[in-house]
């Protein structure tokens, strides 16, 4: 298992869906998942702290995993079957190890609010996992692909693709 970090919650241009990369770390590969906006909204209001007045459902999960006397030890982003991610939950009870099926971005969302480590398995890392490279932006506060155009570029690489097509490119 490799460990990663969340460098961003970013949404991806073409699709207009919100896309996790996890960064190994002391590596240079970047693993991006597609999420829903529920789970991505989720993921940035523990990366900035945010407290809600009542639990939100991933801190249910952590109390109700306290309560229980367990601690999460890992969550671990193990394949991708059907171009859908699998994690676990790795769980610790006592000397005992309990292990639980979950959506990787409900796995990250409860990993960044207990503080457990997230891992990629080192197979999906190698066959998914991109070589990108990020920078912090300090004016937005996170962490962007160096590689990623603007939104400026894009308005203007579109402005000029209007400015040069002409119908009879769409011909048939």
């Amino acid at each position: 298992m490799i460990e990663v970090v969340l460098r961003a919650v970013r949404v991806d241009v073409g699709s207009s869906t919100p896309l996790l990369l996890l960064e190994e770390v002391g590596g240079e590969r970047v693993l991006p998942i597609f999420i829903g906006a529920p789970e991505a909204a989720a993921i940035a209001y523990a990366l900035q702290g945010v407290e809600a007045p009542r639990p939100m459902s991933h801190d249910l999960l952590g109390h109700v995993i306290g309560a229980l006397n367990a601690k999460v030890f890992s969550v671990e982003i193990t394949e991708l079957v059907d171009n859908t991610f699998f994690a676990n939950l790795r769980l610790v009870r006592t000397n005992e190890e309990i292990i639980v099926s979950a959506r990787p971005s409900d796995a990250v969302a409860l990993a960044l609010r207990v503080g457990a480590p997230i891992l990629v398995s080192d197979d999906l890392m190698a066959a998914e996992g991109k070589v990108m490279q990020l920078a912090y932006d300090e004016d937005d506060e996170e962490y962007v692909a160096l590689d990623t155009p603007s939104e400026a570029d894009l308005v203007a690489q579109l402005r000029e693709f209007l400015d040069q097509v002409r119908p009879e490119d769409f011909d048939a």
